[in-house]
């Protein structure tokens, strides 16, 4: 794949013009919800982003901030939205023209001379931003003897070479101990997953933890005014849920050439990427000396801008790689390098080996308070069997709706969402592990991957700009496989062609329901006060209660933790499954 990203990124370096463009701002769910809350209650679409495409562009976010400091629009805003404006507005201040990020007293003369940044250049030819990374936290798990934290330290680091050519890097070392839940969720016999959610290759720390090395990082330049590439190892989230159903930052980071046009109301992604179909080597906790086998993502999505409020998106998904279990690299198919075809044409013309999922989402904000949004992902079905209800095993579809209520009852900062997400059994499986949608032994998508009804409430208020408060009850209900060779459609790394009981027996082609398998309901509940001391250095306080309720009595488990940490320059970690 290598050879051919290169060849394109010279290819549009030579035929094009560069202009002046910036590094993204990295996912962090508190951050993006910031600006989905000032979207909502500017009564307006951004033009500077489409929110169904995560991350944005700082310049973006600069853009779309400084329109809502303006003097026009600044009186609509209570004081701390106003703070969390200002803090957005500073986090980006390379771009924006209402920052006030001019520290007071600079730390040694040359460090923090802005709020936001440790250390910066900022020059005609050069900007650079460099930032300590840190997360510290200890807690309690009760009824365990092992006490659950998390130790990272690194570096962040982006900027730009004459405006026109944008950079990103961030390396972070960690070890951890999580929660028995989370702990037992990595280290199942039946799912046999042994990956961390989110990071890749780990080694064992001690009895019972982990050790894992955090390297993203990507080049960035506009090739037009309105068309972006970005060559790199990151993640992208699709959709305006807490979740996505298509794509998601669940699994560990990935290669991938990204292009992004945006012109009039439009906004189009070609996402190509490079993943792992098995990476099972790494539960050894020791270095590998195989090569991981590879597979391939190609992703394209269009969405509109329709009238002020209604943003509607279509995209394609191609899963593919050479099914020959011998070769363990692969080369990429070229034809799914064209970004602008579909993808089904391609995939029958090579004889319909590959997995193809379409879908579509929207978002509909209305009445500067409210935010209706949801996601429909199609991976196989037929419509006469849909409308019969007789339980095919190959329709196999998805769906999110959601709601977002800010403000809620006139009270200031208070904001409530609610989320449905339901998956039937076998939908992102396929013929293979090298054409199922799955990265690093996880799914792409939901972290159950399929084969669940989910639904999802969260309460967040800020009592004033540095305190945020956010609670969340999530409730899910999925049918599990009872052993490791059985497969009752939850795990989307199991082949489809393979539809097994417990014993063995193959499963009817017909009759297969939501929650088939063994029934197990999990009840999750967390709550975090979060005071931001300094620009983007955390104090959090959380608690968390897991009930899992299986019908196979052995795999019932409570949870109750808490945990206290401090966090600087790096998103909170969060495992809500």
């Amino acid at each position: 794949m290598k050879q051919y990203i290169i060849l394109i990124l010279l290819l549009f370096t030579l035929t094009f013009r560069s202009y002046s463009q910036s590094a993204n701002a990295p996912l962090n769910r508190d951050y993006y919800y910031l600006l989905d809350r000032y979207e909502i209650k500017s009564g307006k679409l951004s033009g500077s982003f489409h929110s169904s495409m995560k991350p944005y562009q700082r310049k973006s976010i600069a853009r779309f901030v400084d329109s809502l400091l303006s003097d026009e629009e600044a009186r609509y805003y209570s004081t701390t939205d106003k703070d969390n404006l200002l803090y957005l507005a500073n986090d980006n201040w390379e771009w924006s023209e209402y920052a006030q990020n001019e520290s007071k007293k600079p730390f040694l003369k040359k460090l923090y001379r802005k709020k936001s940044d440790f250390y910066h250049v900022d020059t005609k030819a050069f900007d650079l931003h460099v930032n300590p990374v840190l997360h510290l936290s200890a807690g309690f798990d009760r009824g365990e003897d092992v006490t659950p934290f998390i130790n990272t330290r690194g570096v962040e680091i982006r900027g730009m070479v004459d405006k026109k050519i944008g950079f990103y890097s961030f390396l972070g070392e960690n070890q951890a101990n999580y929660p028995e839940y989370a702990r037992s969720w990595i280290t199942d016999t039946v799912y046999q997953r042994f990956a961390i959610p989110g990071e890749g290759f780990w080694k064992t720390y001690n009895d019972n933890g982990y050790d894992f090395f955090t390297a993203r990082g990507y080049i960035s330049f506009n090739a037009t005014e309105h068309v972006n590439l970005q060559f790199g190892f990151d993640e992208n989230i699709a959709g305006n849920g807490h979740r996505s159903m298509i794509l998601s930052d669940f699994a560990n980071a990935y290669s991938y050439l990204k292009i992004q046009v945006k012109v009039w109301k439009l906004r189009y992604t070609s996402l190509t990427a490079e993943m792992k179909a098995n990476a099972r080597a790494s539960a050894g906790g020791s270095r590998s000396d195989t090569r991981f086998p590879n597979k391939f993502l190609a992703y394209h999505h269009l969405s509109v801008n329709i009238g002020k409020n209604f943003n509607l998106g279509l995209f394609e998904i191609i899963n593919f790689g050479n099914n020959d279990p011998n070769r363990i690299t692969v080369p990429i198919n070229i034809a799914y390098l064209n970004p602008i075809i579909f993808f089904r044409a391609i995939e029958q013309n090579e004889g319909s080996p590959d997995n193809a999922i379409l879908g579509t989402d929207f978002k509909w904000n209305f009445l500067s308070k409210f935010s209706l949004y949801g996601q429909l992902v199609l991976d196989e079905f037929k419509l006469d069997n849909v409308t019969a209800g007789n339980g095919w095993w190959a329709n196999k579809f998805g769906y999110q709706l959601g709601m977002k209520y800010i403000d809620a009852f006139g009270v200031l900062n208070l904001d409530l969402q609610a989320e449905t997400n339901i998956s039937r059994p076998y939908t992102y499986s396929h013929f293979t592990e090298r054409t199922n949608h799955s990265h690093y032994n996880l799914p792409l998508a939901h972290p159950y991957g399929a084969n669940f009804k989910e639904y999802i409430g969260i309460a967040r208020y800020q009592p004033f700009h540095k305190l945020a408060l956010v609670g969340k009850l999530i409730f899910t209900e999925f049918g599990a496989d009872i052993n490791s060779t059985s497969n009752f459609g939850s795990d989307v790394r199991k082949s489809s062609n393979e539809r097994f009981n417990e014993n063995g027996d193959p499963l009817d082609n017909f009759g297969n329901e939501l929650g088939q398998g063994v029934n197990t309901q999990v009840i999750y509940g967390d709550f975090t006060a979060s005071y931001q001391l300094k620009h983007n250095f955390f104090i959090d306080l959380k608690g968390i209660v897991r009930s899992m309720d299986s019908a196979m009595d052995e795999r019932d488990l409570n949870s109750v933790v808490g945990t206290l940490a401090i966090r600087w320059n790096i998103a909170p970690r969060e495992l809500e499954f």
